[in-house]
């Protein structure tokens, strides 16, 4: 190692117990030295992103919370319901360390010379585990911040930005030309409307709420609508002829909104029809559910003829598929635009333990718009 550092650190864990409770702790994790390939990265920031809060909670019912001890042996409890039991089969036992992504100071770094070009810098990293004071990782899963950039300016820039990144070149890459995108409000949802307004796409905006609606204008957003107004299916299928979205990405996952979109899809292809057809309109109508708001079952009515797809989408598969050279181009465009286009917002910094106070969970254990919280390990 290149400096001095402390023999371990926290890390945060999550574990469900056979006996159907939930328990979130902070464990001492060993600090070993890196691996020729390897960097130490100090952790600064990293955000609690709804994928993260899934890890978190699995289906613990947060009405039973509990929360006891106090500093590095605070530990959160909360009840599994039986039913939900049979979904948590595979991770029981399992304790398991949180954090998709987040960002800090590269402090200790292997022989190789892409490590050592790393040592002191500022980075992010989407490696996983990342609610921990120190992490270790290959060199290549960093993305070096531009010069200026704090941690926390780059704690989010992997999972929301390559998602939205990923919703657009999927519609690309698929042949549509538009696209919906339903809690809208959302820190993604506004990194979303940049990049189309940006890049001229049409984007139709669903939220949930007036205020969310008036929030999304204000930043430009041309088409928005609200699932509490009274007229959304005619709202929508008026968004949906002046765009011509066909394809769909649904963050809510259960009830009925999934199936309206195809509804007003087809309704809006209808409109402009030259002739009937009783199996209904021959352009494919996609709507991918990429998240679970809405821990409903997912309902739909079949309205919408017999060309149409619902199906699930997941931003690591996606890059995956795409390959290592479209999804390096896609995060040279997230580090260009840092501070613009892919800027985020938070709350609230709490420190690894302030993350299992009964006062923060309650916040962002809500996964509601505007309740975003970072974690900041070195606190």
């Amino acid at each position: 190692m290149k400096t001095s550092l402390p023999v371990d650190g926290l890390q945060l864990r999550s574990i469900v117990k056979d006996s159907g409770e939930l328990e979130l702790s902070l464990q001492r994790i060993a600090n070993l030295e890196p691996a020729a390939d390897e960097v130490m990265v100090r952790v600064e920031a990293t955000p609690i992103n709804p994928s993260d809060i899934g890890l978190l909670f699995g289906a613990a019912d947060l009405s039973t919370l509990a929360v006891s001890g106090t500093g590095e042996r605070i530990v959160a409890t909360a009840r599994i319901p039986p039913a939900a039991m049979t979904g948590m089969a595979g991770r029981l036992g399992q304790s398991m360390a949180v954090g998709n992504e987040g960002a800090g100071t590269v402090v200790a770094a292997g022989r190789n010379a892409a490590a050592q070009a790393l040592l002191g810098r500022t980075v992010a990293v989407l490696g996983g585990a990342m609610y921990s004071q120190f992490r270790t990782v290959k060199a290549d899963a960093c993305l070096p911040l531009p010069a200026g950039t704090t941690a926390a300016e780059g704690a989010s820039c992997f999972v929301n930005p390559l998602t939205a990144l990923g919703m657009v070149e999927t519609m690309r890459r698929e042949g549509h030309t538009a696209l919906v995108h339903t809690a809208a409000a959302s820190n993604l949802g506004q990194m979303l409307n940049r990049i189309c307004l940006a890049d001229g796409i049409g984007l139709v905006n669903i939220v949930r709420k007036p205020e969310q609606a008036a929030l999304l204008r204000e930043q430009g957003a041309k088409y928005v609508v609200s699932t509490a107004s009274p007229a959304l299916t005619e709202e929508l299928t008026q968004a949906l002829v002046a765009t011509g979205a066909t394809i769909g990405f649904d963050a809510t996952g259960g009830g009925p909104l999934a199936g309206q979109i195809l509804g007003a899809m087809e309704a809006a292809l209808n409109r402009t029809a030259k002739e009937y057809s009783r199996y209904g309109s021959t352009t494919l109508k996609q709507v991918y559910i990429y998240g679970g708001l809405d821990s409903r079952p997912t309902e739909f009515v079949r309205n919408f003829g017999m060309t149409w797809a619902m199906g699930g989408w997941l931003l690591f598969p996606f890059l995956q598929r795409i390959g290592a050279e479209a999804t390096q181009a896609l995060k040279n465009r997230v580090a260009a635009e840092l501070k613009t286009t892919f800027a985020s917002h938070y709350t609230r910094t709490v420190s690894l333990a302030g993350a299992l106070q009964a006062e923060a969970i309650a916040g962002y254990g809500q996964r509601a718009t505007a309740t975003k919280v970072l974690i900041d390990p070195s606190l």
